[in-house]
């Protein structure tokens, strides 16, 4: 019997995710004002980040299946940050408060320290229309 194999896991999802916040965050350092651009960028960002917290717990199910707790906690460890990021990008977009803005973004940078984006991708701007989505969600 051949294994079963999924092609829209979660750990993919999470890694188009991560690099279509790193190219919002590249766009984002670029702004010098806030604009439609702005709003989109941020609201992106907070969306993805919200994202990537929800994939966490479908990647650890298997493992907690297999009674590897310890794994599946590590890297809960290592993912806990994308929601609270979320919810303070979140807040600060309501608020408008672009020096929180730039300082969350300046975190989740570092977060994002180590993943590549290939200078041809095919990501395109995911970030367009976000903000629209953005509000009817809130």
């Amino acid at each position: 019997m051949s294994r079963v194999y999924n092609p829209d896991s979660a750990g993919k999802e999470r890694k188009l995710l991560t690099r279509g916040v790193v190219l919002a965050l590249r766009e984002l350092m670029k702004q010098t004002e806030a604009n439609d651009l702005t709003f989109d960028l941020t609201a992106y960002i907070a969306m993805s980040l919200g994202e990537i917290s929800q994939t966490i717990d479908t990647s650890v199910g298997a493992w907690e299946k297999r009674g590897y707790w310890v794994k599946a906690d590590k890297f809960r460890l290592e993912w806990e940050w994308a929601n609270s990021y979320s919810r303070q990008m979140h807040d600060a977009l309501v608020a408008e408060d672009w020096a929180k803005v730039a300082a969350t973004a300046a975190k989740t940078a570092q977060k994002f320290g180590k993943v590549t984006v290939p200078e041809r991708n095919h990501l395109g701007t995911p970030w367009v229309g976000a903000w629209k989505e953005f509000k009817k969600a809130a």
